[in-house]
């Protein structure tokens, strides 16, 4: 088949994350099982116009926000492109719309509903009002006018729920967890001699990065044997609060800002850590969790949307969404307790085990060869 994916971020954007890896997993593995895929996307600063990665066809127009969508409408309707089998419409808050331009078959691939992640926006004050009150109010229209009819690939059990509270018939959405990709060391390093607590992922208000703060200051008001790692990339503004902060408990010199990592640092920072703190405030899986898992590494995180899913309690803990003191307090008993801490541990390793690629994409292939 000749299959298209509209997506408002790709791999490589800087500020790609897990949603941008498991698009592109998927992708790599229908062009393995012999279909033709194009994947349009948003272009960035740097970024060739056009590429071809694992066999993938990139097209990169427009900025990630708004203007993708409008670029790849007229690029469908003007451009030249073959005609697709299969049309996916990816959701990122804002989908690209495609039932009222595409004849083609279609799938909506979707991780999570935004719901409340619409208030938590980057945009600076008073502006950020726009998107929190528009996405919240129509969110739940764009569903129902234009996308009850279509069938949804989704990532858990918790999207799903949100998917049908939005009038998708339940007949109509397929659930495909995440795989996890594993570039762990070939000798998978030790535990740090200092306790040590790991935030992973984008620095932003909805994925709670001010709450793993706060949490690092209660743990250093406990007990004072440990150190902290932030490891992902955000805006200079957010990150400059994030070191105030850090400031205000008097963990300066006990925090490290890492930025963006490579894969494989990725999986050395979290063999490394004692415990991934995960205080999103709404996720699709959660694939973060997997990833700690799969090093070695258990997770305390927000009873939330998708974490509770991605998090079991033989795992980690899953604590009231928005107490970061109950976060630390979690942080503090899994690790001090040896004999349990080491039971998560043996247990986050199995439950990992249970996510491959190889599942995920062979159930991927059987839904949009049956469509």
């Amino acid at each position: 088949m000749d299959i298209l994916i509209l997506s408002w971020r790709g791999l490589e954007h800087p500020n790609s994350g897990g949603a941008e890896q498991v698009t592109f997993e998927h992708a790599k593995a229908w062009v393995k099982a012999g279909h033709d895929v194009i994947l349009f996307t948003s272009y960035f600063e740097g970024a060739t116009r056009e590429d071809i990665l694992s066999g993938v066809k990139i097209l990169r127009r427009g900025r990630q926000f708004f203007e993708v969508q409008i670029r790849a409408f007229f690029w469908y309707i003007f451009g030249k492109h073959p005609k697709f089998d299969l049309v996916i419409d990816e959701f990122h808050g804002i989908p690209f719309f495609t039932p009222l331009y595409v004849r083609s078959r279609k799938l909506a691939f979707i991780h999570e509903v935004a719901r409340e992640v619409w208030g938590l926006n980057p945009w600076p004050r008073p502006f950020n009002f726009i998107p929190s009150f528009f996405g919240t109010l129509f969110e739940p229209w764009i569903f129902k006018l234009f996308y009850k009819r279509m069938p949804f690939m989704t990532v858990s059990n918790s999207t799903k729920n949100d998917l049908m509270a939005m009038g998708i018939p339940r007949e109509n959405i397929t659930i495909v967890n995440n795989g996890v990709n594993l570039d762990l060391p070939k000798m998978i390093p030790s535990k740090e001699t200092q306790k040590t607590a790991i935030y992973l992922g984008a620095i932003s208000e909805d994925k709670g990065t001010i709450d793993a703060v706060h949490a690092f200051g209660q743990i250093e008001r406990k007990d004072d044997q440990w150190q902290y790692w932030v490891v992902g990339r955000g805006t200079k503004d957010l990150v400059r609060r994030l070191k105030i902060l850090a400031q205000k408990y008097n963990i300066e010199s006990k925090i490290t800002f890492w930025g963006r990592v490579s894969d494989r640092k990725k999986f050395e920072l979290l063999a490394q850590a004692h415990v991934l703190i995960n205080p999103s405030a709404h996720e699709g899986w959660g694939l973060v969790n997997i990833e700690a898992n799969a090093a070695g590494t258990p997770v305390v995180g927000y009873n939330v949307h998708g974490l509770r899913e991605s998090i079991k309690d033989s795992t980690g803990v899953l604590v009231d969404k928005g107490d970061f003191k109950k976060l630390a307090e979690g942080v503090i008993r899994m690790v001090n307790d040896k004999g349990k801490y080491e039971m998560f541990r043996k247990n986050a390793l199995s439950w990992s085990k249970r996510f491959t690629w190889e599942k995920a994409t062979k159930e991927s292939l059987e839904l949009i060869e049956s469509i």
